[in-house]
């Protein structure tokens, strides 16, 4: 079953998107060589505590931390650690989540540690955010669930990949229901699979975590011995961009992003909805 929304439970689910938001801003500011992961965790408990929220994150399923980092060739569900020290030329994706008066949000970033990144690891981050902006351009009224998921795929299709070959769009993991809880129905995958079917219609009230994952190579993953970590199985590197978002009457609103996804959805002639909570 989908939960659908109302108007005064999508403000709510805001308030906790802007908490996700703020986490964001500050654990990208505190990447930097030299830093732990989880030197990061405890900035993310910070601004939870500071605002009032809880975390989704920390006890689900046993999680051990308030968000997942990951780093290189980890896809997702990443471990901090004091263990693990951030050095230049790092790439990380750091997912985190947040809940406030019982509604969730949750979204990923990708970010570059110190400079001298190669520029197939750029493209691959700018790849794997833009294919979440257009299946969050594709959250119209009339769509389906697998408009979403041909947006994603399409747009990394048909991105050249630098020194040829095609991305790799994990397989495994994909985009979810969210709402009062972390995890819902209906699973969004990040490419169509034709035996799925369409998928549930989309109207006012749906709302969807977005989520490409996205690697250098492979499609494939395995779990490390930690029950967590997820890693390509041939070791290249890889991307993760999420955010959070309520289909309305207006339009789509980014819950997750500060101006609600206002200037993106501009760019690709989409008119977000109006902040619930101005």
């Amino acid at each position: 079953m989908v939960q659908i929304k109302s108007p005064e439970q999508i403000a709510r689910m805001r308030a906790a998107g802007l908490v996700v938001a703020a986490i964001h801003a500050a654990t990208r500011e505190a990447a930097v060589p030299g830093a732990t992961t989880k030197d990061l965790d405890e900035v993310a408990r910070k601004v939870l505590a500071e605002h009032g929220a809880k975390s989704n994150f920390l006890g689900y399923g046993g999680f051990p931390a308030t968000i997942c980092t990951s780093v290189n060739d980890v896809v997702v569900h990443g471990i901090p650690s004091e263990d693990v020290v951030l050095k230049d030329g790092d790439v990380i994706s750091i997912d985190c989540g947040a809940i406030v008066d019982g509604w969730h949000g949750d979204a990923a970033y990708t970010a570059f540690v110190g400079s001298g990144h190669a520029p197939e690891l750029l493209e691959l981050s700018r790849v794997t955010e833009e294919s979440m902006w257009a299946g969050i351009a594709a959250m119209k009224q009339g769509n389906r669930l697998v408009d979403v998921s041909r947006a994603i795929e399409t747009y990394i299709r048909r991105q050249p990949k630098p020194g040829g070959g095609r991305y790799g769009i994990i397989e495994d993991y994909g985009g979810h229901g969210i709402g009062t809880e972390m995890h819902m129905d209906p699973h969004l995958l990040n490419y169509v699979d034709r035996r799925r079917g369409k998928g549930p219609k989309l109207v006012p009230g749906f709302c969807l975590a977005i989520e490409p994952m996205v690697s250098l190579g492979t499609p494939k993953t395995r779990v490390l011995s930690d029950d967590w970590t997820v890693i390509t199985t041939d070791g290249t590197w890889s991307s993760h961009w999420e955010h959070s978002v309520a289909l309305t009457e207006e339009g789509p609103l980014v819950l997750t992003a500060p101006d609600g996804g206002r200037a993106k959805l501009a760019e690709l002639g989409v008119t977000a909805a109006p902040d619930p909570l101005g």
